[in-house]
């Protein structure tokens, strides 16, 4: 049986009202335990009084040793035991014969109760054991006569000790008031103190405010421009990764000051004057950025602002790579190029009347054209892939590289998920950096190989350019790094990396003396869930 969830006010209630019920029986069982031991001093003082006073009596004294005493000693410790209303009066003699008892039948007999030992050796003490009325305290007191040079016998005076049940019930409507007064306090403040509660907290369940810090938390590391937001007085409230990225910062800085801290003093001038929504461009350290100054505000008060920080570079590559602007003006530039060149070529040649020569060019270069195209179109079906193939191979030859389909190529339909744009993505930047490798190179080739198979999609990059270093292989997917050491670069391979993993993808490179290979695998059934 599932436990149904108790809300955060009901909780408290529960948990005041077993607090409050705990408190008061715990409370009423102490309370309880020290009447009774207050109850039990005060009767054996009361026992061992009245046993003093009858053990000096000098009837007793004088009728104990005596075989018909018990005549004179029963009456008159039942007079006493009735007006001091005492259970019993027990007086018997060395010999442990009782001369006196509550029950007439009990008079001659032997005291044996286990207890009795120290009294007969003149010591007074008090002691608890259950006799025939039931539990009681007990006052032993010898009887000395000779003026107190020789014991007689001993004095015996029992009082019944009251149980727990009785002096409850004795306290019942004391204790009773003192449950229900209390419980009714505890459940009433209980009940405010979770009004309380849920209001200071916007009428949220715990765990719901917990859900929403880790997703408010979460969200705001994965966002891709820097975060930071101030208090009214300029302190660091919050940072996130991506800003402390940009400004360069490795230490912790929550509760700093902005303007104290060296890497952002140059917000300090920016801020005065101008509009918060204002976008501005300037260089914080090594990186230019975009950022913006946005007042925080509650209840329409101004309680701090918010700094959003973007790297220009990243933000202007981003928007190349993704919406293939980059890409489509590269091949038009590449295909302007080439056709300048062959229809400069061919004017020369009709120039120097060499019209045979030109028509075997002309006839040569369409139709090496038009067997990559027809290739091209024939195994692939998506006309953006397609294109983006057909301008890398032309900017190969442009570059003097050698840009190699493989046959076994071809790209059919594919899920509406992973559609011709991400492709381009990836294909367009892993045969950018393959041709970037092999320039200049005694061997400038680059093979392309794209298939799709019954459940994934493989494509392999291979160049015969010099290869990665061991060193450099784990870095080249890290954002900004670059082999090439210029600026406004390591954007490509990184990108490339997070579509593919993004797709549920695998991405690895081999690369040797001989060059590197990039390889990379798709699983179509894992696309149709992103």
């Amino acid at each position: 049986m599932k436990i149904p969830h108790l809300k955060l006010g009901t909780q408290i209630a529960i948990l005041s009202f077993i607090l409050v019920l705990l408190s008061v029986l715990i409370a009423g069982v102490v309370i309880v335990n020290r009447i009774s031991g207050k109850m039990e001093q005060e009767i054996g003082s009361r026992a061992m009084a009245i046993a003093r006073t009858v053990a000096q009596l000098q009837e007793v004294q004088e009728n104990l040793s005596k075989e018909e005493g018990s005549k004179k000693i029963q009456p008159l410790a039942e007079r006493i035991r009735i007006a001091t209303g005492v259970e019993y009066i027990v007086i018997f003699n060395m010999e442990r014969i009782r001369y006196s008892h509550p029950y007439l039948d009990r008079v001659g007999t032997v005291f044996n109760d286990g207890d009795e030992g120290p009294a007969l050796q003149r010591k007074e003490y008090l002691s608890q054991a259950v006799g025939v009325l039931g539990p009681s305290i007990r006052a032993f007191v010898p009887v000395l006569t000779d003026e107190g040079t020789r014991q007689v016998g001993v004095v015996a005076v029992g009082i019944l000790v009251p149980t727990i049940r009785d002096i409850i019930s004795t306290l019942r409507i004391q204790l009773y008031s003192s449950l229900l007064v209390g419980l009714a306090l505890g459940v009433a403040g209980s009940f405010y103190l979770a009004r309380n509660i849920k209001k200071n907290m916007f009428s949220l369940e715990p765990e719901e405010i917990a859900r929403m810090l880790e997703e408010r938390v979460a969200i705001f590391q994965a966002m891709d421009e820097g975060v930071v937001a101030l208090d009214i007085n300029q302190r660091i409230t919050v940072i996130n990764e991506k800003a402390c990225r940009i400004a360069g910062i490795t230490k912790t800085v929550l509760g700093a000051p902005l303007y104290d801290l060296e890497e952002f003093k140059v917000f300090a001038e920016l801020q005065k004057g101008r509009d918060p929504a204002e976008t501005t461009e300037l260089r914080l350290g090594q990186t230019w950025v975009l950022i913006n100054f946005m007042p925080v505000k509650v209840k329409e008060q101004v309680v701090g602002q918010v700094i959003t920080i973007k790297d220009k570079t990243e933000v202007r590559k981003m928007a190349e790579e993704l919406t293939g602007v980059k890409t489509f003006i590269e091949a038009l530039r590449v295909q302007n190029h080439e056709s300048l060149n062959k229809l400069h070529t061919i004017a020369g040649l009709i120039q120097l009347n060499k019209v045979q020569d030109a028509m075997e060019y002309v006839y040569k270069v369409t139709e090496e054209q038009q067997e990559v195209t027809k290739f091209l179109s024939k195994k692939i079906r998506h006309p953006s892939v397609a294109g983006l193939m057909l301008g890398k191979y032309n900017r190969g030859k442009e570059l003097k590289v050698e840009v190699i389909f493989d046959e076994d190529s071809s790209l059919g339909d594919l899920p509406e998920s992973l559609d011709s744009n991400t492709l381009t993505i990836i294909l367009g930047n892993l045969l950018e950096n393959a041709m970037e490798a092999v320039v200049g190179k005694e061997l400038c080739e680059v093979h392309c190989r794209i298939k799709q198979e019954e459940t994934e999609l493989v494509i392999s990059i291979e160049d015969t350019g010099a290869g990665i270093a061991p060193d450099d292989e784990a870095k080249v997917f890290q954002w900004g790094f670059s082999t090439k050491g210029t600026e406004n670069r390591g954007i490509g391979l990184p990108l490339v990396k997070q579509t593919v993993e993004r797709l549920g993808g695998t991405i690895d490179l081999e690369s040797g003396k001989w060059g590197t290979r990039f390889g990379v695998r798709i699983p179509l059934s894992q696309v149709h869930n992103v």
